[in-house]
């Protein structure tokens, strides 16, 4: 319509109205009558089925898709002719769509009617046809549906009715009816038949195949035509290649509101309402609709710095603890915005239900538009799917750029260049299926659906050919999506008429500069970035050590630098066992990508902070009610109960959890696991006073507890350069100062052998004992162990001192690989507990780490021997 429009203007038609058969029926019936618009009929769909029984339809009629499918049910009723309310005695189905057609019509606006009952009110008024409609030309279509055809053949007889088929075919009814046909000649273009590797490669050589014929043919946009039976496939495509190719392809049948802002700003609310509360979900809603007239609005910019960085806050009240904790001084204006936060969220956990007074809430203009057509397609608990499906126009103008449309837009509207896509035997033409509602044994497919989709596709593909001027291409795809096999559309040719195009063959036009370089290796290979990427590639595959594997200019002021930081247990490990770690870590800031979902069950860290935070909690209310050390085995239970209800609260606020179930589970475990170290006494120390999580060299202590020292105190490791700070789980003072315990709690399984060191793995038993002898002096006697309490098994460390010189010439070579510029792999690299991995090449541990460890080691020399020590 919107072409034949241009071209009516072109040549200065006035007067000339250009409508659908429908809308000519609605002129010609007068009066303030309309037709049923889709948006009125899902309305009054929605307001119908709560109120109106249904028989045997009761059981679905609230569910997901019931909308839609009883909105297309009725039109294929409406368009077929169908009389429901005489046909409702032929069977209960029947009788209950009857039901819900007479309840809609009820709902909607007074003028509002059916195909039939417009037919019936034109065919009144016929006598008007001459003043009203003047000559009728029907153009561009091959069928019209059995509902209009009555009022088609009685305006014949008032005013002069021509069909205009061209080389279209002609449906048979026409025959009998005194209806002009104007028939010419089919066009003959060029036909071409290709086959590409998939529906991707399809979209691929169709965009490169438009960009050709504008830039190297000079070919009118206008003219140009991509076009399938069924465009689902390949929407997304296009999608993406269209704004890469800086190409402005008009979707015809519309874009998904998603690929929008105002689209993503309804499917945020959506996400929210639908799965609940979580910290990512409550920042993607403020960066979409935090709009002036928003509720975001009244919050200072930069608000969401109060918000925990590492907290879900998945539940509302993980909400409610953060709000009664925020001041003023939290917000960034220091002042209190906590009540209008507490608005926002209040408003959300009203959830799904309230859809319609939260989407008027936090959406305007167009964004609240999409909403409230979501919730008419269907019911609030799936609007996250009813978003993702809906459509709008893309806001190209169709008339002056290449298209990609249904085949049967095109079959109405013939280009000069046509390329059609998806040829595969399930893809065109596509099979026919049964009613949703209506199925074939109660009223046949072919009544009630006499122009089926089969069909339609046959009919488009002839009517392409015999209408398009130029040339026509059809592509089909060789395999799917995951490898499968497809067959060839019955539609095409013989197979020996097909051109194969290979994945990987070298395109005669690019349609972007991405495609352009991929296609011109020698382009390609002169670009930087290529040449660096090119080049690392290649040294990856090199048994040598390279400067891509982390070799850097000695005394690189980057190294200095950490090297000189205070150090940790965690950081020296990680230095002595995987140096190419170390400098991401802590030079560079690498860090793994933050999991966007809740876990299901706590890894080995997260389960060890729990307990340790369980330990340092019950230790504190036990030294605060009388000593550890005179505390009973109930006692020590009572606390332990106590603290691990406080911490699963506090852990809930600030960190992700598991599903319920398994998260009491989780709780149960951490609670078994407390006890068993509690209460496990060990050397008895008299007068004894317990500590946890004592903080030392310049660390921040966790808690306000009493701590035997002043945490700013350094200390420093003889004879490497490193001074260390950290946390030790638990440490003992006997009442006299003169004996201590160091204990470092370890929730996984013990070793099966004695071990020191551990290959460079166990370090705090070592650096905590001489963390203690250094800032209590060195006449107080210590013994540092670690105990595992699923076990319950205490490792004592048999030497410290020993142990210490030994790990201070392993810290010593270390640190000199590292100054020299060695940041090199090392045995936890590429590890399945290296979070860094995802620096690395694709599966390193078992192949890249493989064939740069011997080189890697040799390198090294000393500093590698920590990984054979016991």
């Amino acid at each position: 319509m919107r072409e034949l429009r241009l071209d009516a203007a072109r040549r200065r038609l006035h007067g000339l109205q250009i409508v659908s058969f429908e809308q000519l029926a609605v002129r010609l019936s007068g009066g303030f009558t309309r037709p049923i618009d889709d948006e009125s009929l899902r309305s009054a769909i929605q307001a119908a089925l709560p109120e109106t029984p249904l028989g045997e339809l009761d059981g679905i009629k609230l569910l997901p898709g019931m909308v839609d499918a009883a909105a297309d049910t009725l039109h294929k009723v409406w368009r077929s002719g169908i009389d429901l309310a005489e046909r409702a005695h032929e069977h209960p189905r029947l009788n209950s769509i009857a039901r819900l057609e007479a309840a809609v019509l009820e709902q909607l606006p007074p003028g509002m009617m059916r195909p039939a009952d417009l037919v019936a009110a034109a065919l009144k008024r016929l006598v008007h046809a001459p003043a009203v409609l003047g000559s009728v030309e029907i153009v561009g279509i091959t069928e019209l549906s059995p509902s209009w055809r009555p009022l088609l053949m009685a305006l014949a007889a008032h005013v002069p009715v021509a069909w205009i088929a061209g080389p279209r075919p002609v449906p048979e009814w026409l025959s009998e009816t005194e209806i002009e046909v104007r028939r010419s000649d089919a066009r003959v273009p060029e036909q071409h038949m290709v086959s590409a590797a998939t529906g991707y490669h399809e979209a691929v050589e169709a965009i490169r195949w438009a960009r050709a014929l504008m830039v190297t043919d000079g070919v009118d946009p206008a003219d140009i035509a991509i076009a399938a039976a069924s465009t689902g496939d390949y929407d997304d495509h296009f999608l993406a290649m269209r704004a890469d190719a800086n190409l402005d392809l008009h979707f015809v049948h519309g874009i998904k509101v998603t690929t929008t802002r105002d689209g993503q700003a309804a499917a945020a609310l959506a996400d929210i309402l639908i799965r609940g509360f979580s910290q990512t979900r409550m920042r993607r809603l403020a960066a979409l609709c935090g709009s002036e007239t928003g509720p975001f609005q009244s919050l200072p910019q930069g608000w969401l710095r109060v918000l925990p960085a590492d907290a879900p806050l998945a539940s509302r009240s993980a909400w409610d603890r953060l709000l009664s904790r925020l001041t003023a001084a939290d917000w960034p204006d220091e002042q209190d915005h906590t009540p209008t936060l507490r608005r926002i969220v209040d408003l959300l956990a009203k959830g799904h239900a309230a859809a319609d007074e939260v989407g008027a809430a936090f959406l305007t203009g167009r964004a609240l538009s999409i909403w409230r057509k979501a919730l008419l397609d269907g019911p609030s608990v799936s609007l996250d799917t009813t978003l993702e499906n809906l459509k709008q126009d893309d806001g190209l103008e169709a008339c002056v750029s290449p298209a990609w449309m249904p085949a049967s837009a095109l079959a109405a509207s013939p280009r000069r260049h046509v390329r059609l896509i998806g040829l595969s035997s399930s893809r065109w033409p596509r099979g026919i299926s049964e009613d949703r509602l209506i199925s074939d044994h109660i009223i046949p497919t072919a009544e009630l659906d006499p122009l089926p989709i089969g069909a339609a596709d046959r009919r488009d593909f002839e009517t392409i050919l015999a209408t398009t001027e130029n040339e026509v291409t059809m592509s089909r795809a060789r395999r799917d999506s995951e490898g499968r096999l497809l067959g060839r559309s019955a539609l095409l040719g013989p197979a020996a008429m097909e051109n194969y195009i290979g994945r990987n063959a070298v395109p005669a036009h690019a349609f972007s500069e991405t495609d352009r370089l991929m296609a011109r290796p020698d382009e390609f290979a002169g670009d930087s970035q290529a040449a660096s990427a090119l080049t690392t590639w290649r040294n990856w595959h090199r048994k040598e050590i390279t400067p891509h594997d982390g070799l850097v200019r000695a005394d690189h002021p980057l190294l200095l630098d950490i090297l000189a930081r205070t150090q940790s247990a965690s950081s020296l490990r990680l230095l002595l066992r995987s140096p190419l770690g170390f400098v991401w870590r802590y030079g560079m800031r690498l860090q793994m990508p933050e999991s966007g979902t809740d876990p299901l069950v706590l890894d080995a860290l997260a389960m060890g902070d729990l307990v340790h935070m369980t330990l340092d909690l019950a230790l504190q209310n036990l030294e605060a009610n009388g000593g550890f050390a005179n505390a009973g085995d109930a006692q020590v239970t009572a606390a332990i109960d106590a603290a691990t209800t406080n911490v699963a609260g506090a852990w809930e606020s600030e960190r992700a959890v598991p599903p319920p179930v398994i998260w009491r589970r989780t709780l149960d475990d951490a609670r078994k696991l407390a006890e068993r170290a509690l209460t496990y006494r060990g050397e008895p120390l008299e007068g004894a006073r317990s500590y946890g999580e004592v903080a030392f060299g310049g660390a921040t202590p966790k808690t306000g507890a009493d701590s035997p020292w002043d945490a700013a105190t350094l200390v420093a490791i003889p004879e490497t350069g490193f001074a260390i700070k950290g946390y030790i789980d638990r440490l003992d003072l006997s009442g006299d100062g003169t004996r201590a315990l160091v204990r470092d709690y370890k929730t996984g399984r013990p070793p099966k052998d004695d071990i020191s060191i551990d290959g460079g793995r166990e370090l705090q038993r070592c650096l905590y004992a001489f963390a203690v002898k250094a800032l209590l002096g060195a006449n107080v006697s210590i013994s540092a162990s670690l105990l595992y309490p699923r076990a319950e098994i205490d490792l004592l460390l048999t030497d410290p001192e020993a142990t210490l010189g030994e790990l201070t010439g392993y810290l010593r070579s270390a640190s000199t690989n590292l100054s020299a510029g060695h940041a090199l792999i090392g045995p936890d690299t590429g590890g399945t507990y290296d979070d860094l991995a995802f620096a690395l090449p694709a599966n390193a541990g078992a192949t890249y780490c493989k064939r740069k460890t011997p080189a890697a080691t040799e390198l090294l020399g000393d500093a590698a021997l920590v990984w054979e020590a016991q």
